[in-house]
Formats: C-alpha cells, sequence, structure tokens
C-alpha cells in the first residue's frame, strides 16, 4: 500500500496547540499538508508546533480564535483563506470539561462546555462545508471536495456520572456529524469522527500519570494500554486521505476496547 499523502491540501486543526490536536496538526503535516495550528489560549505554544511542523519540512501557522465565537471563527477561516487559497481538511478537535456532580453543575458549567464542544464544532463545520460547496472538488488534489473529522469521545455512547454536561455534548457532536454527513455526502464532502477513549492528554492527567490511577484505569481498557495522541493522529491521517474516500457519516472509535464493556469479561 503506498504511503499515506496530503501533498498540497490544506488542513485547520482547532484546539492544536497541546495534547490530541497537536498531534494531529503535526501528523497532518508530515503527511504533506500546510496546516493551520488553532489556539485560544497559550500563542507560545501554538507557536512551538508551528515550529515544529517547519522543522520538520512541513507548512503551519498558527491563529487565534475562541472557536465558540461566530465572528472568531469566520476570520480564522478568512484569515487562512487569504494566505493558502481555500481548506481542504477541517479536524474540528477543541473541546473542554467543566465536572460537577449532576445536582451541583451550574448553568454556566453546562453552557462553557456545550458552547466549546458543540457549538464550536459546528460554527467551524458550516464554515468548511461553506468553502468546500464553493470551490468544488479540485482532482488534482482530492478525489472529495473537502474532509471534515469531528472530535468526539467514547462518552457518545457511555454515560459518564459526573460529566453530564460532556457526555451530552459528545452525544450531540456524533448526531450532529451524522446528519452534516448524510446532507453534504452528494456535494462529494466527506464527514466523520474520531471517538477516543482513555488518552494521554493533559485534560485528564489525573486519569494516568500515577500505577495506582493508571491500574485502576487499564481495567476499562482491554488492550491493557492508555492511549496516546499519535493513536488519534494516525486515525486522522487516515480518514482525511483519500485510502478513506467510501467513508462517511461514521465515528471511528480508537479506545482500546474501552467500549466493549469490559466488566462482562468474566461472567457478567
Amino acid at each position: 500500500m503506498p504511503h499515506i499523502t496530503l501533498q498540497g491540501q490544506r488542513a485547520l486543526v482547532t484546539g492544536a496547540n497541546s495534547g490530541i490536536g497537536k498531534a494531529v496538526a503535526i501528523a497532518l503535516a508530515e503527511a504533506g499538508a500546510k496546516v493551520v495550528v488553532n489556539y485560544v489560549s497559550s500563542e507560545q505554544r501554538a507557536n512551538k508546533v508551528v515550529e515544529t511542523i517547519k522543522k520538520n519540512g512541513g507548512d503551519a501557522i498558527a491563529i487565534h480564535a475562541d472557536v465558540s465565537k461566530e465572528e472568531q471563527v469566520q476570520q480564522m477561516f478568512k484569515q487562512m483563506i487569504d494566505a493558502w487559497g481555500s481548506i481542504d481538511i477541517l479536524v474540528a478537535n477543541a473541546g473542554v470539561q467543566r465536572d460537577a456532580d449532576f445536582i451541583d453543575m451550574t448553568l454556566q458549567q453546562w453552557q462553557f462546555v456545550m458552547d466549546v464542544n458543540l457549538t464550536g464544532q459546528f460554527l467551524c463545520c458550516r464554515e468548511a462545508a461553506r468553502e468546500f460547496v464553493r470551490r468544488g472538488v479540485d482532482p488534482k488534489l482530492s478525489c472529495s471536495a473537502g474532509k471534515i473529522i469531528c472530535m468526539s469521545s467514547v462518552h457518545e455512547v457511555i454515560p459518564w456520572a459526573g460529566h453530564v454536561n460532556y457526555a451530552t455534548s459528545k452525544g450531540g457532536v456524533n448526531m450532529m456529524m451524522q446528519s452534516i454527513a448524510q446532507e453534504m455526502a452528494g456535494k462529494k464532502i466527506r464527514v466523520n469522527s474520531i471517538s477516543p477513549g482513555a488518552i494521554s492528554t493533559p485534560i485528564n492527567t489525573s486519569a494516568w500519570n500515577t500505577p495506582e490511577a493508571e491500574s485502576e484505569l487499564l481495567k476499562l481498557i482491554p488492550y491493557q494500554r492508555v492511549g496516546k495522541p499519535q493513536d488519534i493522529a494516525r486515525a486522522a491521517v487516515w480518514l482525511a486521505s483519500d485510502d478513506s474516500d467510501y467513508v462517511t457519516g461514521t465515528s471511528m472509535f480508537v479506545d482500546g476496547g474501552m467500549t466493549l464493556y469490559p466488566g462482562f469479561r468474566e461472567g457478567g
């Protein structure tokens, strides 16, 4: 099988200054894409991702935008299109948690997570789709007019007590992704999700950064290792490539088997 290439394509990865977004941005660049590294905080970390990509021979720029704000999302897309002419790949990755027991959860905690995790993906997906429809297919770059990858979670299907806002947002991402995919497929726009399991990122450090915590976490993972951001990045590169051209409306679980109900392994 030939090596996957995204040569000449232009990608935008939201929340790309750390964790999964950083790994995805670097992997897309290694496959040949130019990459916008979006960030809402820590410009320094975003610039370091850009530097890493350039040191490896790629091309990248950092653009600040809060994905929950329509005007900022539209300005980000304008900056990207002004710089590179268009967009071919969107990875809507930016996400947050604001955890609380349900009866103690505030409206602000609920709304903030919805605004970033769900509305933020809607705004970015909409702007990308508008540009894909305007431009159409460029067969020199891809057999698709554009590729959208939403970042979901195993918690789009696994309930998560103490994280009602987060799990609800990811369930919403799944139905949004499928509905967009259904509507856009006839225009040669592919829309999919990646649903990570437990990945070692800054958002969930306490769940894996001690032997005791890791041991407890592994009880939920049949494959018996915590995932790495690179596991997600490799899936994103494949979904962004023409190798996955017949895949749309799918949520790809990259979770070491977390969705296999491991509690039932021993006589449930």
